[in-house]
């Protein structure tokens, strides 16, 4: 009895691996696709990177919630990952650094810069592209076309948590 139980659990667990494979869809780079990303993304301290996350915070902090507070320089700006979500999305680098605010606190600060995405966090440019040439021109090479942006948390400032408990969300 003990050698038809173990015989048939062998077979479901031979049968069951089989099928877990026939569903895996093939892993396709980003970059390789017909109007793929090219995975070519500044660094994370590179000035137009820091400077973006400077000139939004401190918008956002004038504007909307009127505290005054700006951040003055970031320290210790290292990348913490890269494509971590996998290589068939959108080409993202993350980064973390310590902000220094102009009332002398210090602060963390997540951030990561991903291609083709706009102030907004949106796709709008390829999908304009893609629109405007059927996907038939993967090579067409216009300069509008690659373009990166950057989403940013810092930590004890979102304040209704859109990225989660410090931050979480904007990490890898």
């Amino acid at each position: 009895m003990r050698t038809g139980f173990f015989g048939v659990a062998a077979g479901l667990a031979a049968f069951l691996n089989l099928a877990s494979g026939a569903l895996a869809r093939p892993l396709t780079p980003a970059e390789n696709r017909y109007a793929g990303w090219q995975a070519k993304l500044p660094p994370c301290a590179y000035d137009g990177v820091v400077s973006t996350v400077q000139s939004r915070f401190d918008q956002r902090e004038s504007y909307y919630w009127k505290s005054g507070l700006e951040i003055t320089r970031l320290d210790a700006i290292r990348e913490t990952g890269f494509r971590t979500t996998g290589l068939d999305y959108i080409p993202r680098r993350y980064c973390e650094a310590k902000a220094v605010m102009n009332d002398g606190r210090v602060r963390a600060v997540y951030y990561s810069v991903a291609e083709d995405l706009n102030m907004t966090g949106s796709d709008l440019d390829r999908g304009l592209t893609q629109t405007l040439t059927f996907g038939l021109f993967p090579d067409l090479n216009l300069s509008w076309q690659h373009k990166w942006g950057v989403d940013w948390c810092v930590v004890g400032l979102d304040r209704n948590y859109a990225y989660g408990q410090a931050c979480k969300a904007a990490r890898p």
